[in-house]
């Protein structure tokens, strides 16, 4: 199989100042743990706090950003995958270059705004997400559409976008979406967040059609079942009704995969739902969640491009997760040490 620029992710990318904060910290900020909002006026001065703190770190991130590097560190196959989104022309986006260098990552970059950013706060190993869009927001589908970039998206097999990037650039979403189904290719995007599901619900809907697999945690599955008023709380149940939402081509099924933190993985194909229990750490050996689900998922796409079944991309996704969340943000190894 030609692995060349098999995969294309498309997204915000982001770079993390991420930091062990208190109770209070969240409570000043109104934020809660294991949350991902957008930033207002309120959050502005937090990423100037955490900036001063001694043990600030600033890593890489952006959801799809992380996902796509985790399928190329798993995958060890140089150029396999490739990454779009928009950047500042400033030290931040500098950062995230160096750091994306090997990646095979094409950025738009623009003057007028500076790259946009994601405080982590940590809290007892749990995340607090709040990012601040800046240049991510600025991307527009004319620079997808130029030969060069959209050449990326006829070489790829497999898409993933994060529900993130429905905020940003439908039309560029909406372009992708319909190649794939034209070329019988792979579109997958993940729930993201509950605010995605709350209030980007249209759109979100608008795209599912198109979806061959969506990604999701626990919290974001229940979300979505509240805005659709299911009326069930339960994971497998929810899986199951986003599985069999009317697909826009019948040539692929759609796949529900759902992370439960350190319950098992849900996932629901052809009316069934099969659970995979995840490789469980000891409380000491965890220093954050942040990129957790991000790393899950690429592990999950690096085995699902090689066409490995589904028990398989799922053990991958969790072997990555297990490695990310005993390292701040998303970060790994050299090598992975995963047979």
């Amino acid at each position: 199989m030609e692995f060349d620029g098999v995969l294309l992710g498309m997204c915000n990318p982001l770079l993390d100042i991420s930091a062990v904060v208190d109770e209070p910290f969240l409570q000043k900020y109104g934020i809660k743990l294991n949350d991902a909002i957008l930033a207002e006026d309120k959050h502005k001065p937090m990423y100037e706090e955490l900036a001063n703190r001694p043990n600030v770190e600033y890593i890489a991130g952006g959801a799809t950003q992380n996902s796509i590097r985790v399928a190329q560190w798993m995958l060890q196959i140089p150029g396999a995958t490739s990454y779009i989104g928009c950047i500042g022309k400033d030290k931040f986006g500098e950062e995230m270059k160096k750091s994306c260098a090997l990646d095979g990552v094409h950025y738009y970059e623009i003057d007028s705004t500076p790259t946009g950013t994601c405080a982590v706060c940590v809290v007892g190993g749990e995340r607090s997400l709040v990012a601040n869009l800046s240049a991510a927001n600025c991307y527009k589908s004319e620079h997808l559409t130029r030969p060069e970039n959209w050449a990326l998206v006829e070489k790829a097999k497999y898409f993933y976008i994060s529900g993130f990037f429905l905020t940003v650039s439908p039309d560029s979403i909406q372009l992708v979406a319909e190649h794939a189904v034209k070329n019988n290719k792979f579109f997958m995007m993940n729930l993201s967040a509950p605010f995605i599901c709350e209030f980007f619900k249209d759109a979100q809907e608008k795209f599912l059609p198109y979806m061959d697999y969506v990604f999701g945690n626990e919290t974001e599955a229940r979300t979505f079942s509240k805005v659709h008023g299911w009326e069930t709380d339960n994971v497998e149940e929810i899986a199951l009704k986003i599985s069999q939402w009317p697909k826009a081509s019948g040539t692929h099924k759609r796949i529900t995969v759902i992370t439960q933190g350190a319950d098992p993985v849900c996932v629901a194909e052809d009316g069934k739902v099969k659970l995979y229990p995840v490789i469980l750490l000891p409380k000491e050996k965890l220093v954050d969640t942040n990129g957790a689900g991000d790393a899950f998922v690429g592990g999950f796409l690096s085995q699902l491009i090689k066409g490995k079944p589904i028990e398989e991309c799922v053990r991958a996704g969790c072997y990555a997760a297990n490695v990310i969340i005993q390292r701040p943000g998303c970060t790994y190894p050299e090598k992975p040490d995963f047979h």
